[in-house]
């Protein structure tokens, strides 16, 4: 079995980048997902064990707004939130499986991990 992939949507294309690099680093697959004006294109031929969401994407789409299509896409991947926030907001808690406060790298990888071999185990 090869290393877990994890799905990242940013509305930034440098954000997406970083953490992509991040989380190759952390020994995972990253898979970069640039969400745009109208949502994002998930990609839907690919396995993935589990999504990092920035909650911030701009104007016109939310991290709210893109749980549904994402949790019907992959019913399994625990979802995790990612923002500059203190805390998990109000709107996605009970939603999502955790939450990450952007400028903590270790600790993403550490819930990442933390998920993805509890979602194995299943």
């Amino acid at each position: 079995m090869g290393k877990p992939t994890v799905l990242i949507l940013d509305d930034d294309p440098l954000h997406l980048k970083i953490y992509g690099w991040i989380v190759d680093r952390g020994d995972f697959r990253a898979l970069t997902v640039l969400a745009k004006n109208g949502g994002a294109d998930l990609p839907t031929s690919e396995h993935v064990d589990a999504v990092v969401l920035d909650y911030r994407l701009g104007s016109s789409v939310t991290a709210s707004d893109l749980l549904p299509s994402i949790r019907h896409t992959y019913p399994a991947a625990p979802i995790i939130i990612l923002s500059e926030l203190e805390w998990m907001p109000a709107d996605v808690k009970g939603k999502a499986a955790s939450f990450v406060r952007k400028g903590e790298p270790q600790e993403l990888l550490n819930v990442l991990r933390a998920l993805t071999q509890q979602s194995s185990a299943v």
